[in-house]
């Protein structure tokens, strides 16, 4: 990839009155190097004692003795930069695609995925769901669609959040985000909906992702008024009069992705393992008490 010199910087200047990254020319930044004032997104931006760095200063070394392999490039939450910067988002996009093309090849795999609390899903039947110990439900129902729209909608946010994402995170950092966000959202989908309500969807762990997005934004002071807009939009369409929508998945994604994004990027440098472990050990373990709870009071 061509790279441009760190004195053609205004050729950068991009038509909203931002900068163009070096490395990804058409990416909006108002981020420079601190050392060779060239613009560079999110995804190009390494930690630095002061400000953020570009990954050929930091390939170059730091000036403080230390060889280029004591500066390893990472993220702004401390993720290794890779080549492929969306392999988890298709990953998980291939996974959500692979599912609804096996549940509508054979349909009596949607009951035995759905995420019930506790039903009879058939005259006769045992009651099955969570609360009988079908724990497995909280996890499938996140990869489960039924419609071809309801798909297409999420798999469309997953593709426009998840990259800029998991090229800020890093692939570790951004699949626990997925991953919790969309489990919060079941969970307290489980806690609040009527035991034989049935839910599916990856709009949990998509909420997550939105969440997150706003806090990358303002940590890394961007525009937010276009994420304030993308939220409202979905927020008036998850409350709205003609119900059919699961809001308990949405905003219990949104909150566990917002909570998990502000302890990845605020993290303290020399504290940031620890904290972004504890805040995602938190979320799990407010996941699992909410489950336990309502699976007590359901048996």
């Amino acid at each position: 990839m061509d790279q441009q010199p760190p004195g053609d910087r205004d050729r950068t200047a991009a038509t909203d009155g931002s900068l163009s990254c070096y490395r990804h020319p058409g990416r909006g930044t108002h981020i420079r190097c601190t050392r060779c004032d060239r613009p560079i997104c999110p995804e190009c931006m390494v930690n630095a004692s002061v400000g953020f760095q570009c990954p050929d200063c930091v390939r170059q070394g730091s000036g403080t003795g230390h060889g280029p392999a004591a500066n390893t490039p990472r993220t702004v939450a401390g993720g290794s930069i890779t080549a492929d910067p969306r392999l988890i988002t298709k990953i998980l996009l291939s996974i959500n695609v692979a599912v609804f093309i096996v549940v509508y090849v054979k349909g009596s795999l949607l009951q035995d995925l759905t995420l019930f609390g506790r039903a009879n899903l058939y005259y006769g039947g045992p009651p099955e769901g969570v609360a009988e110990g079908q724990w497995y439900r909280l996890v499938t129902s996140m990869f489960l669609h039924q419609e071809v729209w309801h798909i297409a909608f999420n798999m469309l946010g997953l593709w426009w959040l998840g990259g800029p994402l998991e090229a800020a995170l890093g692939r570790a950092r951004y699949l626990a985000l997925y991953m919790l966000s969309g489990l919060a959202g079941g969970a307290l989908t489980y806690w609040l909906s009527a035991p034989n309500q049935g839910s599916l969807g990856a709009s949990g762990a998509i909420f997550g992702l939105l969440g997150a997005t706003a806090v990358l934004m303002r940590r890394l002071n961007y525009d937010m008024r276009p994420v304030f807009v993308l939220l409202a939009v979905n927020l008036v369409i998850t409350f709205n009069p003609w119900g059919g929508i699961a809001w308990q998945a949405h905003v219990g994604g949104l909150i566990a992705g917002t909570l998990i994004a502000i302890g990845m990027v605020h993290a303290p440098r020399e504290r940031r393992a620890l904290v972004q472990y504890g805040t995602c050990a938190l979320v799990l373990a407010a996941v699992v008490v909410i489950v336990l709870a309502r699976t007590a009071a359901l048996t």
